[in-house]
């Protein structure tokens, strides 16, 4: 397709050319008003002018007889610019007057006609038009006076002429503004179509150009290209995960693989083929663990889990977490805590449960003081302190924020982006069991809900923080109102 084809089938210039019909048709009906209102004041002003004319020569004639119209009448015509006067006998012969032809029966009919004439000293035989009132006095006698109408003509000469450049100027200003809007969309389109071919190609870098003008197709194309980031973004973590499970997963496969082979070679007894089928279930069960908590991770950032969403209280949640943990973080010598007010969030409970439950047990694994670090303290009440772990949530302004609180050795600054990523575990946590992906679960469910995973300085210690947007005040509203209905 040529360039003209491309541009004169863009919507911009389709658009201008509707645009320009409807501005041309309401430009000609304008001046078309103007013309017929100009015309018609013409003719009202002529008409008033030959009544008047009319009243006063017919009163002349009552006073002063036939003898009296004729010289009232050849005074008038020959004045400059006079206009146009007539008189016959009842026979329909002229008698007074300065006009020498006339269309055939406009004399024979009383009242208003437009007619063309000739004036009696004309030199050439072209025909003009008049407005005309033809009267009939006493005794039959016919008088006419009227008014040339070339002042109307050229006046609406002038408006049609006028229309006619106007017309002309509107459409040649409009295909032009309408040939340089569609060129510059098209331009703009045509950037767009080569990034997305490259997009398409693979390049998932590519980015839509966006303006300095702010117009539609400047928002169009930074939404457009806040998607493509997270596209790359999702691409991106797809191809990070497909790496980490072809390295991490790589080695509890095959160390389950050896056991398996060193049970059949060396085995002899059922009591050493049921220990190592014991340890095989063991290790599939941690694989299973990890697949579950990728499944979920992805369930969470592909937005699936929006459609389980409700209305709930945090306090709840962390309360059954306290609970929950408790007994385990006593066996491993820690005392967990839980301190709660109302915080009221919308969203998907067992995502928040699940998120809360992997920070608490991060904080029983890790969350230990280090005694070469930081040393206990004399008194039990400061041994206690520092082997506590605390769930908090609580309402800040327009967020609920969830958090654990350990006294372990934390995380460094430098670290914890990286350590928020999947199958990342830093070196102090190799000596214990896991896969890296609690704290990447975190972060998803809190990014599901609009919110972020925050890790702060406990000094010592960490502070891992759901930070979720609370549920709204009309929400909020409707919701304690219908439990109260339910009490009544």
């Amino acid at each position: 397709m040529t360039a003209f084809g491309k541009l004169v089938r863009t919507t911009a210039f389709r658009l201008t050319l509707v645009y320009l019909f409807l501005f041309a048709l309401f430009a000609a009906s304008l001046l078309a008003f103007f013309a017929w209102n100009t015309r018609h004041l013409i003719t009202e002003q002529i008409t008033a002018t030959v009544n008047a004319e009319t009243g006063e020569v017919s009163s002349i004639f009552g006073r002063r007889g036939l003898r009296g119209l004729v010289l009232t009448i050849e005074n008038r015509a020959l004045r400059p610019g006079a206009n146009l006067y007539l008189v016959t006998t009842p026979a329909g012969q002229a008698i007074a007057g300065n006009v020498g032809s006339l269309a055939p029966g406009v004399m024979a009919t009383t009242g208003w006609s437009e007619t063309a004439y000739r004036r009696l000293d004309d030199q050439d035989s072209t025909d003009h038009f008049a407005l005309v009132r033809v009267t009939e006095l006493s005794g039959g006698f016919r008088l006419l006076i009227g008014r040339d109408l070339e002042e109307r003509r050229r006046l609406f000469g002038i408006v049609a002429k006028a229309a006619q450049w106007s017309l002309l100027i509107v459409v040649v200003l409009g295909l032009g503004g309408g040939i340089f809007v569609a060129r510059r969309v098209l331009h703009r389109i045509d950037a767009m179509t080569g990034t997305t071919q490259r997009i398409m190609a693979g390049d998932l870098s590519g980015r839509l150009p966006v303006g300095r003008s702010g117009d539609e197709l400047d928002r169009l194309a930074l939404n457009l290209n806040a998607m493509l980031e997270r596209i790359e973004a999702l691409m991106t973590g797809l191809k990070e995960v497909s790496d980490n499970i072809a390295h991490d997963l790589k080695t509890p496969l095959t160390r389950l693989r050896n056991r398996a082979e060193e049970a059949l070679a060396k085995a002899r007894t059922e009591t050493e083929y049921r220990s190592a089928l014991e340890r095989t279930i063991e290790e599939s069960d941690g694989l299973i663990r990890t697949f579950n908590a990728l499944l979920m991770i992805a369930r969470a950032e592909s937005g699936q889990a929006r459609g389980n969403m409700d209305d709930f209280d945090a306090a709840d949640v962390a309360r059954g977490i306290h609970e929950l943990y408790e007994p385990l973080a006593e066996d491993d010598g820690m005392m967990l805590r839980v301190k709660v007010e109302p915080a009221p969030l919308h969203g998907n409970r067992e995502l928040i449960g699940q998120a809360l439950a992997n920070l608490v047990e991060n904080a029983i694994k890790y969350g230990k003081p280090d005694l070469a670090v930081q040393p206990l303290t004399a008194g039990a009440s400061s041994d206690a302190d520092q082997k506590t772990i605390l769930i908090e949530a609580k309402r800040a302004g327009d967020r609920i924020l969830i958090s654990v609180t350990d006294r372990g050795p934390g995380i460094p600054v430098g670290d914890r982006k990286h350590a928020i990523e999947r199958f990342v575990r830093l070196e102090a946590s190799r000596t214990q069991p896991g896969s890296g992906l609690g704290l990447s679960l975190a972060s998803a469910v809190a990014t599901l809900h609009g919110g972020d995973l925050r890790l702060d300085d406990a000094h010592p210690g960490l502070i891992a923080t759901l930070a979720i947007p609370a549920l709204s005040s009309d929400r909020l509203a409707a919701q304690t109102q219908d439990v109260s209905q339910k009490a009544a």
